[in-house]
């Protein structure tokens, strides 16, 4: 081999190395301190109950910059909604952030403005916990939405989106707000639920979870002066277990002593992260939810996605199937069980359903 096409070929090599390693490396972590937290406060807030707040906090976390159309409106928000206990700081995570807000990804900030809600209840905004205890206002799905609506609305000057993506609770979340404003947001992401009331066993374990902490003699009717633990734990364990992925949890603890060790720790984690009114009334929120007589009203383009080994939405019970027909604009996908997904939590691990999303803002951009 002559010189010149020794070099050349050690050019190509190193290039073809370099190209490799890079497609090989991870996507770039996401920086979460990129995040900007801020809240608004609802004054006056009136609840579907009759009851009332003389302050309702919202809180919400931003990525990204508003952009403003001719109008000058803010055209390119998107609201991501979470689940039962959760908070807009999960969607900050590396399984969903570092897919999802880089340059080039489907929610790049560069193009978008995020926004993270703390829903009512939830995170840094106001919730039982605050002081009212039992004597907060019993809240339900409408009334959260309506809050969200209002915080866009009074925090932000928003009122249409480009995007409403929303997980478990926050999938929920989305068929109330597409029924109740058909035209506020272009498109819909629905992930982990299903548009029926809640029965059945979905029911069943959150009330055997409420009902723990209630029979705990230490919760003294929501008066306690430390956390009754021995109700939460109950309620923890259930709360863990609906959440979990048959296949993976068998692959990741394939002995005896692996999985007993693991379940004990992510209990005692959960625990650490509860409080017990707070619990109660977030699990209770769904007791009015039922999209399902009204689903004819749902005219934005939508993507509802669902998992193969979702304990709290089983596929078997064949409900999408029911719903599709009077749902002309919603395509239904369900992500098979592997021992890689992860139950209802598959929802945030984005690599499992960024296509979807990537196809469901293109399909629905403005020309």
């Amino acid at each position: 081999m002559t010189k010149l096409r020794l070099k050349s070929f050690k050019v190509h090599l190193a290039a073809a190395m370099i190209g490799a390693i890079l497609a090989a490396s991870p996507a770039s972590a996401f920086d979460a301190s990129l995040a900007k937290p801020a809240s608004v406060t609802l004054t006056d807030f009136r609840f579907k109950s009759g009851e009332t707040l003389a302050e309702l906090k919202m809180n919400y976390r931003t990525l990204g910059t508003p952009h403003y159309d001719a109008k000058g409106r803010i055209d390119n928000a998107i609201m991501i909604l979470h689940g039962t206990g959760g908070s807009g700081a999960q969607f900050l995570v590396p399984q969903f952030a570092d897919e999802l807000y880089g340059p080039g990804q489907p929610l790049d900030i560069t193009r978008y403005f995020i926004i993270l809600p703390d829903n009512i209840g939830h995170g840094a905004s106001s919730k039982p916990s605050d002081g009212l205890r039992m004597a907060f206002p019993k809240y339900d799905y409408d009334d959260m939405v309506e809050a969200q609506r209002q915080m866009l609305k009074a925090g932000l000057k928003i009122d249409h989106l480009r995007l409403i993506f929303g997980t478990s609770m926050g999938c929920m979340h989305i068929f109330v707000w597409a029924e109740t404003h058909p035209d506020f947001a272009d498109a819909l992401m629905p992930m982990a639920c299903q548009p029926v009331e809640i029965a059945g066993r979905n029911r069943m374990w959150r009330v055997a979870a409420m009902d723990a902490i209630r029979a705990d003699p230490v919760w003294q009717d929501g008066n306690y002066t430390a956390q009754p633990v021995h109700g939460l734990r109950t309620a923890a364990a259930l709360s863990v277990m609906a959440g979990s992925a048959p296949e993976y949890l068998q692959a990741q603890f394939p002995t005896r002593a692996a999985a007993e060790a693991n379940i004990r720790e992510r209990i005692e984690k959960d625990i650490a992260s509860r409080d017990a009114n707070d619990f109660i009334y977030q699990f209770d929120a769904s007791r009015t939810y039922n999209p399902w007589p009204k689903l004819e009203k749902i005219t934005a383009p939508t993507v509802w996605i669902n998992s193969g080994d979702d304990f709290i939405n089983p596929p078997e019970l064949g409900i999408p199937e029911k719903a599709l027909p009077r749902l002309k604009t919603t395509t239904y996908r369900l992500i098979p069980s592997s021992p890689e997904t992860r139950g209802h939590g598959t929802h945030t691990w984005a690599k499992f359903w960024k296509d979807d999303l990537t196809k469901l803002l293109k399909k629905t951009e403005h020309k």
